[in-house]
Parts: structure tokens; sequence; C-alpha cells
């Protein structure tokens, strides 16, 4: 049993260095988050949640497979060698490609007016829903361009500055 609980850390370990090291890891957390959120506006069947919970868990996959190839690359290689690069080039095509088929079926699935008009509607109609909508975006930009130790080590700053 203690076998397993450790591999269980050591793959969330990998997990938080992806998100802390990639901003493609983080920018796929963000719109898995906003996938999540507006798919609770639409009459999806349990196929097509199960499907979009299919490709964001395969997307953020393969983002932590190229996170390492990419890792082992830098480790093998010292200097430019085409091969490294070829290798490093194949894995984010790989990540590319999900990622494309993942945007197709998500236009496919949340492609309908009505609905879109409705949401609309709704934080309209809503003041703090679009607020609490508003700022969400505002985090998120800010979780993908400095990632989770970024953001903790400026609002630390923010605060030593503010002691001053």
């Amino acid at each position: 049993m203690k076998k397993q609980l450790l591999s269980f850390k050591y793959a969330l370990r990998g997990i938080w260095y992806t998100v802390k090291t990639e901003s493609h890891m983080r920018f796929h957390i963000v719109i898995a988050f906003y996938v999540l959120l507006f798919s609770s506006f639409y009459n999806f069947t349990a196929a097509q949640q199960a499907l979009l919970i299919l490709l964001i868990a395969a997307v953020m996959a393969c983002e932590a497979l190229n996170t390492c190839i990419e890792e082992i690359c830098n480790l093998t290689a010292d200097r430019f060698e085409p091969i490294i690069k070829a290798a490093k080039d194949a894995a984010a095509g790989a990540v590319l490609i999900l990622s494309a088929a993942a945007v197709v079926v998500g236009i496919i699935f949340f492609w309908n007016t009505t609905v879109i008009a409705h949401i609309f509607d709704f934080f309209a109609h809503n003041i703090f829903m679009l607020v609490f909508f508003t700022l969400s975006l505002i985090l998120s930009v800010l979780f993908v361009l400095l990632g989770p130790i970024g953001i903790k080590a400026k609002f630390l700053r923010l605060k030593i500055k503010k002691l001053k």
C-alpha cells in the first residue's frame, strides 16, 4: 500500500512541476475551467460530458508528456542537435494535434446561438456573476503568465511595499 501511495505522490509532483514550469499547461487548465463552467449552460448528454472530460484529460496528459520529452532532451544535449530539435518539435506537434481536435469538438458542442444568447443574458442580469467572471478572467491571465509561484511572489512583494 505504501508503494502505491508513493506512486501517487510522485505523479502529483510531476503534475505540479508541469503546472509550475509550463505556461501551456496553465493555459490548458484555464480553458478546462471555462469549458466546464460554460458546459453547465448546455444540456449535454452523459456521453458528451464524458467526452469533454476525456479530451481535457488527454490534452493535459499530452502536455505533461511533452514536458517530459523536453526535459529529457535538455538533459541529454548541451548543444544544438537536429535530432533533439525534431523530437521536441514532434512532441509539441502531438499536443497541437490533440488540442486542435479538442477545439473542433468544442466548437461542435458549444456553437448554439440560443444558448450563447442565454449566457450573455445571464451575465447581463446578474451583475455579481459578471464581476466574478471578469475577476476570474483577470486571475486566469495572471495564472497563465506568471504561474502559481509567480503570482504568490508578486502578491508578497505588494504586501511588503504596503508595509514600508
